[in-house]
C-alpha cells in the first residue's frame, strides 16, 4: 500500500471515530435534558470595554471580581478566545447573528440614525430561539440602531429593558432614555445595579413556565463615563491613579450585577439548566483617542479599535452545569460568533446550511467528542486595519497609531501597517515581526485573508456611523 493509500485510510478513519464521538455525545447530551424533553435556558452576558488583565482569574490583583470568577471555575474558560468586531457595535451584530458582521455591511458603530442599523434581512439569536419555543428578554444595551424597525422587540425579544444607544451614563439624574419596551421610563438606580435587578425580575417571572428562556445581559459598565458610586470608590482609596480606582468601582458593581443573576438562577433552581455565555464585547480601551477607562490588556498589545491582539482578545467563557466540564480551559481559538450556533445546538435546534453561520458549535469540542479545531482561521477588517489568525500564526495590519507614542487615533483617518506575521504562542505581545523570515506563512495567510475579504461586502455606513456615504 502507498503511502496517500496509508494516509486516506487513517483520514478515513478519524472520520468515522469523529463522526461516531460526535453521535455519541449528541445522544448523551439529548437524553441529559431528560426524558420530558426539557431545554436548557440560555443566558449571555456581555461587559464593555473591559481589559483582558482585569479579571481575578487572568491574574489581576487590584481588586478582586469573586462572582466573575466563580462563574469562570464552573465552567470552561477560553484562553484564546476572540471577538470579531474591533468595538462595540460590530461585535455585538456578530454575537446576534453567528456571522461574521462585514458579510452584511455592518463594520462600523451605527449612529441612531432612521435606517441605519443591523439589517433587517438578517436574523438574530433571539428570532432562532423565539421560533423554536423560547421567551426571550433584552436587558441593557442594544446598539443595533434606534429606530422603530430596528428596536429589540422587532428583531425577535419579547421584553426589553435598558438603552438604544452605544453609552449611557450610570446615575439616576442622568438617566434618560431609558426604555421599557417602547416606553421611557426614569431609572433611578445606579444602571449598572439596574440591570442585574431587571435581569433578576425576568428571570423571576419565567420561574415554573413551561417554555424555557433566552436572556441576553449587555451591560454597559465598564463604557465611559466613568461614574461610580461613592459607596465602591471608598473600597479603593489605595488605588493612586483615580482612573483605574473609578474603574475598580465600577468593575465591582458589574462583578456584584454577574453575582446577583447567578445566585437568582440558582436560588431559583435553574442553575443546573441553564447554559452561561459570558464575554467582553472588545479589548479595553487604552490608546489615545478611544474611550480610555483605566483598564489594562496585558499581556497583550493594542487597544480597543485594533486588530491586535489586545483589541480582540477577550475575556470568554461557558458554563453549564453538568454538561460541561467545570474548572477547565480550552486553548484553541473560538470566537464570539460561535455563542449562537453552541446555544441553538443546546436548545435542540439544528443550524441550516442556508443560514450561512460562520460560528461553529462549541459543545463536542469541550466535551471531548470531537479532538480537532473549532476553526481553520479567523478573521477581522475594519477598514484599512485586517488580521487572519490560523494556528499559532496571525499575520496582521493595525492602526499605525500604536507605533508612535503619545499620538492620538481618529478611527475616520487610520493610517494601517503593512501586514506583519508574528508566532502567538510564542511572541502573544506581538513584538517581533517575522514576516520577513517567513514568506511562505505570509503568503498562505495572505491567501486566506483574501478569499475571505472577497466574500465581504462594502460597509453600510461609514466610521461617522450615518447613512451610506458618511
Amino acid at each position: 500500500m502507498d503511502r496517500s493509500s496509508k494516509r486516506d485510510g487513517g483520514r478515513r478513519a478519524w472520520v468515522r471515530g469523529a463522526t461516531w464521538a460526535a453521535l455519541a455525545w449528541a445522544t448523551t447530551c439529548a437524553a441529559s435534558w431528560g426524558a420530558d424533553g426539557k431545554r436548557p435556558n440560555i443566558v449571555v452576558l456581555i461587559t464593555d470595554d473591559m481589559g483582558y488583565a482585569d479579571l481575578g482569574y487572568h491574574g489581576n490583583q487590584d481588586f478582586p471580581t469573586p462572582n466573575i470568577d466563580a462563574l469562570a471555575a464552573s465552567g470552561v474558560r477560553f484562553t484564546d478566545g476572540y471577538v470579531s468586531g474591533l468595538y462595540c457595535s460590530p461585535t455585538r451584530a456578530g454575537f446576534l447573528t453567528g456571522r461574521y458582521q462585514q458579510r452584511f455591511g455592518h463594520e462600523w458603530n451605527p449612529s441612531g440614525a432612521p435606517g441605519v442599523g443591523l439589517p433587517t434581512s438578517e436574523t438574530t439569536i433571539a428570532d432562532r430561539l423565539k421560533a423554536a419555543g423560547y421567551a426571550t428578554g433584552l436587558v441593557g444595551k442594544w446598539h443595533q440602531g434606534a429606530d422603530a424597525d430596528h428596536h429589540p422587540l422587532k428583531r425577535g425579544f419579547d421584553e426589553f429593558f435598558g438603552f438604544l444607544g452605544g453609552a449611557h451614563t450610570y446615575f439616576a439624574e442622568k438617566t434618560e432614555n431609558i426604555y421599557r419596551g417602547t416606553e421611557v421610563v426614569h431609572e433611578k438606580a445606579y444602571l449598572t445595579d439596574a440591570f442585574a435587578r431587571e435581569a433578576a425580575a425576568f428571570i423571576d417571572r419565567r420561574k415554573g413556565k413551561p417554555e424555557p428562556f433566552f436572556l441576553e445581559v449587555a451591560f454597559n459598565a465598564v463604557h465611559t463615563p466613568m461614574d461610580a458610586t461613592d459607596e465602591r470608590l471608598a473600597k479603593f482609596s489605595a488605588i493612586a491613579d483615580p482612573a483605574r480606582r473609578t474603574y475598580a468601582a465600577m468593575l465591582t458593581a458589574l462583578d456584584e450585577a454577574v453575582g446577583a443573576i447567578v445566585e437568582k438562577l440558582r436560588a431559583s433552581g435553574l442553575e443546573d439548566d441553564t447554559l452561561i455565555a459570558y464575554f467582553n464585547d472588545n479589548g479595553g480601551p487604552t490608546m489615545l483617542g478611544t474611550t480610555q477607562n483605566g483598564s489594562r490588556n496585558d499581556p497583550f498589545r493594542g487597544s480597543k479599535r485594533t486588530s491586535l491582539e489586545g483589541g480582540v482578545r477577550v475575556p470568554f467563557l461557558l458554563s453549564w452545569k453538568g454538561k460541561l466540564p467545570a474548572g477547565s480551559t480550552y486553548g484553541k481559538p473560538v470566537i464570539q460568533l460561535d455563542v449562537l450556533p453552541t446555544a441553538l445546538a443546546a436548545a435542540g435546534v439544528e443550524a441550516k446550511p442556508e443560514w450561512k453561520l460562520d460560528g461553529v458549535n462549541l459543545l463536542p469540542f469541550l466535551t471531548g467528542a470531537d479532538p480537532g479545531s473549532p476553526h481553520d482561521a479567523l478573521f477581522w477588517r475594519m477598514g484599512s486595519q485586517a488580521a487572519v489568525r490560523k494556528g499559532d500564526w496571525k499575520l496582521v495590519r493595525y492602526d499605525s497609531t500604536l507605533d508612535k507614542p503619545g499620538a492620538r487615533s481618529n478611527a475616520a483617518r487610520v493610517e494601517a501597517t503593512p501586514f506583519r506575521l508574528y508566532n502567538l504562542v510564542q511572541d502573544p505581545g506581538e513584538a517581533r515581526d517575522l514576516s520577513a523570515g517567513n514568506p511562505d506563512k505570509v503568503k498562505e495567510l495572505l491567501a486566506a485573508f483574501e478569499s475571505w475579504d472577497a466574500q465581504l461586502v462594502a460597509p453600510l455606513w461609514g466610521p461617522g456611523g450615518g447613512p451610506k456615504g458618511d
